[in-house]
């Protein structure tokens, strides 16, 4: 690990810090740290950062709520800006907005981005706003039932693919089913950050098992 006096600060003491989502990878803001707040940060789990125009420290959520909670902090090459990943509580934007980066500047008209945050949101406007002709408001307009019977089929296409150990196939299979299955999340109101919070959980579980393991 660093130690935290190898990182360059500014001449104002600070040190720009990229906040970034651990589920969704999204830029979440922009922010300055100086020693204290960085310190702060570590000590707590939790984003502290100093804000230039009150110049004052500012845990993130102490207001709003919304708090961060850090995952890891990495330096770049030249110790002079750090990357802090974090689980948020809610919107990282004073706006209210999920990211503070919402506005196009500009977009290729031949590459596009793509993101399983992306298509969730993409999933959850053919519910709230329904598409004529739209395969996705189809599925919500028919429910729960139709939702279970489509999730079942393409787990049934994925078993077949796999066992003939056609990679294609199951390929193409496994993403008609995350497709389904995040239907199905958007119609039970889970979000992406309700399944990573419990595959994290799982994680640490197994991590301190096999910790158990070892010193048998």
């Amino acid at each position: 690990m660093l130690n935290i006096d190898e990182l360059k600060f500014d001449k104002d003491g600070l040190i720009p810090a990229i906040v970034v989502d651990a589920v969704s990878k999204k830029v979440l803001t922009l922010a300055y740290m100086n020693r204290e707040s960085l310190q702060i940060t570590m000590e707590k789990g939790l984003t502290c950062f100093w804000s230039r125009s009150r110049g004052e420290l500012w845990l993130k959520g102490e207001t709003s709520g919304n708090y961060q909670h850090v995952v890891s902090i990495t330096a770049d090459c030249d110790k002079d800006a750090l990357v802090v990943t974090v689980e948020k509580d809610g919107p990282a934007c004073h706006t209210g907005s999920d990211s503070c980066f919402e506005t196009p500047v500009w977009e290729s008209d031949e590459l596009h981005e793509f993101s399983l945050g992306g298509l969730m949101k993409l999933i959850e406007g053919r519910k709230i706003d329904k598409k004529e002709g739209s395969y996705t408001t189809y599925l919500f307009e028919k429910g729960l039932d139709k939702i279970l019977k489509k999730v079942g089929e393409e787990s049934t296409e994925v078993i077949i693919a796999a066992k003939a150990e056609d990679k294609a196939e199951t390929i193409y299979e496994i993403a008609d089913l995350a497709y389904h299955v995040m239907v199905l999340m958007i119609e039970a109101g889970i979000s992406l950050e309700d399944i990573h919070r419990e595959l994290a959980s799982r994680h640490v579980v197994d991590h301190k098992v096999k910790q158990e393991k070892m010193t048998q």
